[in-house]
């Protein structure tokens, strides 16, 4: 898929080909055509390249993605609903119309960095970053095809990021582990167009699921378990592994081992800098959702912010590097509002105040909201107030 054509002085590089950074070049590209072909997007693997990921994505990206006339088309199985097992027992489950889908990061990146280049974006495969060094007139790359020179450098690199070590900041402490596996149906899973969470076990700072997905054409699940620690019930001891295997036990699949995939996540924390001069991060190299890990949507919003951002700093008659206004910028905009209540929320819900959020959980406004927000609809001021009204019912009951 490598697309040539960008001289050697690049003015943007993205590193991290994923979501988060295609969507910086398409949105850049957008938003200051002149600008799309000196973007060069790295990528460490070649496409299609296979990500662990559960691969629910809420219309609302797609929306976004289509305002600038890119439709990802890939096998995907359609979200109407989502369900969640509470501790008390209960089920709260809600459906609407479409509200997103399960598709395959497989196939979802691939076409998505084939938008890019259709739209003359330059993306390198097999292409590791080995280090990256910041200076005053433009930031050094050393890469496994040799050294880059760029005015701009956008870490889109995931958890593990590069850009992020090399701006000199700390992994941070909202880190989950997951571990994921693709399984046959159970008679239980119900509704293939529903999201399942299991809430239930509040010795644990996370959760399991149960997503429908397509794999190769077969209708099969994914299951997976998702620990996160850096809130008030963190516990090290234990592996979310072994949570997965009880998971699967409940569900009369206890000899399902494989093949399995282990990743971890990194939640926003808005007391971490997000950004340097000549640098900015986006997607999972700043930081997602820590509540319930939710990325593929945020890293493309991640990407609308960033690109919107981009293209005002750099298409001025004097073009600013400087980027100390970059969370600012993020927290006016609606994915940097919904991570940063996210964010708050998580260490409250996974503390001393979750069966008060459980409790608010069952309110239907509450979560026909929920839904109307996961789909992209204009629910905004509905969402709140229903949040607000559910907890202080909570609160009272």
């Amino acid at each position: 898929m490598d697309h040539a054509g960008a001289s050697d002085a690049k003015d943007v590089v993205i590193v991290g080909a994923g979501p988060a950074g295609i969507s910086t070049a398409l949105f850049l590209a957008h938003h200051a055509k002149p600008l799309a072909g000196r973007i060069v997007v790295l990528e460490k693997a070649r496409f299609p390249r296979d990500k662990p990921c559960a691969g629910a994505i809420g219309r609302r990206a797609e929306l976004a993605l289509e305002t600038i006339g890119v439709v990802v088309d890939v096998p995907g199985v359609t979200v109407r609903g989502m369900s969640a097992s509470l501790l008390d027992g209960a089920v709260v489950e809600a459906k609407r119309g479409v509200i997103g889908r399960v598709v395959r990061r497989k196939e979802f990146d691939a076409a998505l960095a084939r938008a890019a280049i259709e739209r003359g974006v330059t993306v390198l495969e097999d292409t590791r970053v080995e280090r990256v060094a910041w200076g005053r007139d433009a930031v050094t790359l050393a890469t496994s095809r040799g050294e880059m020179r760029a005015s701009v450098v956008i870490g889109a690199d995931g958890v593990g990021s590069i850009v992020r070590r090399a701006m000199g900041l700390p992994f941070g402490n909202l880190r989950a582990q997951v571990v994921e596996v693709d399984t046959d149906g159970v008679p239980g899973d119900g509704p293939r167009d529903v999201l399942r969470f299991d809430f239930a076990d509040h010795a644990l700072a996370g959760y399991t699921w149960d997503f429908a997905t397509v794999v190769a054409g077969r209708e099969l699940v994914c299951r997976g378990a998702y620990v996160l620690g850096g809130v008030p019930s963190s516990r090290k001891d234990v592996d979310a592994e072994a949570v997965l295997d009880a998971h699967l036990a409940r569900l009369g699949r206890p000899a399902e081992r494989g093949p399995r995939k282990r990743f971890s996540e990194r939640g926003l924390e808005l007391s971490r800098p997000l950004a340097c001069r000549r640098g900015l991060l986006v997607g999972e190299a700043a930081g997602i959702d820590p509540w319930v890990g939710e990325g593929i949507a945020q890293a493309v919003l991640y990407g609308a912010a960033a690109g919107e951002y981009l293209a005002d700093k750099l298409c001025r008659p004097r073009p600013s590097v400087t980027f100390r206004d970059w969370r600012l910028f993020l927290l006016r905009k609606r994915v940097g509002i919904d991570l940063a209540l996210r964010s708050a929320v998580a260490r409250l819900f996974y503390g001393s105040r979750r069966a008060v959020f459980e409790a608010a959980a069952k309110e239907p406004a509450l979560l026909d909201s929920c839904l109307r927000y996961f789909a992209g609809e204009p629910s905004k001021r509905a969402l709140a107030s229903a949040t607000w009204s559910a907890l202080i019912r909570s609160v009272q009951s």
